[in-house]
């Protein structure tokens, strides 16, 4: 049998995905190790730089053959279906074990935060969240924070230690949910549901403590920060948000 010619066409070159090198400055505390963050560059309706992969997908397709024309599924496809959900189909544990149905949300602007006691972020990162939250609570913005020991260990404490730590010595006011893992096999449904949204199988690792999601009044997440990027550097596009 004579072989049957192939072609691939792509909607949009694969050199589109960029990535972004990111390193903490010298002068963070030494509890928090030196160490870079590679993170993704992840477009949103907010105008960041979005891999041309996600955007328009690509295509494999060949000739008719005897009236038969096959199209394989675009990437764009599977990344839509990853998507389809959103954050109000999940339900998590806060911090004191009970049930939270996050569609109690709804309506909501959202800033989703891996927060940890013991790193060189901590201070920084409660501060400015705290600042933000009160400033911002009513109108239409929550902190949704969820301990993480995954990264250097520097989230050891029990449930009620890190909730007497948030809101005792930062005074935090926002909600603090159960411990969870944000990477590897346990990982938190949600936390699966987040990072397929932004980032995908290119970058979906959360790179160290204090990662952000951005979330809109409809339960999408619209923007994904590196924990370098401070709460306060985020409050335009929260703004924009909030606003909408």
């Amino acid at each position: 049998m004579a072989s049957m010619p192939f072609s691939a066409t792509f909607s949009t070159p694969l050199h589109g995905y960029s990535q972004t090198k990111t390193t903490r400055s010298s002068n963070s505390s030494a509890s928090c190790p030196s160490m870079a963050f590679w993170t993704p560059s992840v477009k949103s309706s907010l105008g960041s730089s979005k891999s041309a992969i996600f955007q328009n997908g690509f295509s494999l397709q060949s000739p008719s053959f005897n009236g038969v024309f096959f199209k394989a599924r675009s990437l764009g496809v599977y990344a839509r279906a990853a998507t389809e959900k959103t954050l109000y189909d999940f339900s998590v544990k806060d911090i004191d074990g009970k049930d939270v149905p996050l569609s109690k949300f709804k309506g909501k602007v959202l800033l989703i935060v891996n927060v940890a006691s013991k790193c060189g972020l901590t201070s920084s990162n409660y501060s400015e969240l705290s600042h933000l939250y009160e400033k911002y609570k009513t109108q239409g913005f929550e902190i949704l924070a969820f301990p993480c020991n995954q990264f250097g260990g520097q989230e050891p404490g029990s449930n009620p230690e890190i909730k007497q730590f948030a809101c005792t010595r930062f005074k935090a006011e926002f909600p603090i949910f159960d411990k969870v893992d944000v990477n590897g096999p346990s990982t938190a449904p949600v936390y699966q549901f987040l990072k397929s949204s932004a980032g995908g199988f290119l970058g979906d690792l959360v790179k160290w403590n204090f990662e952000k999601f951005l979330v809109d009044k409809n339960g999408k997440v619209v923007e994904r920060y590196p924990p370098t990027t401070s709460p306060f550097q985020i409050e335009k596009d929260m703004q924009k948000l909030v606003a909408a």
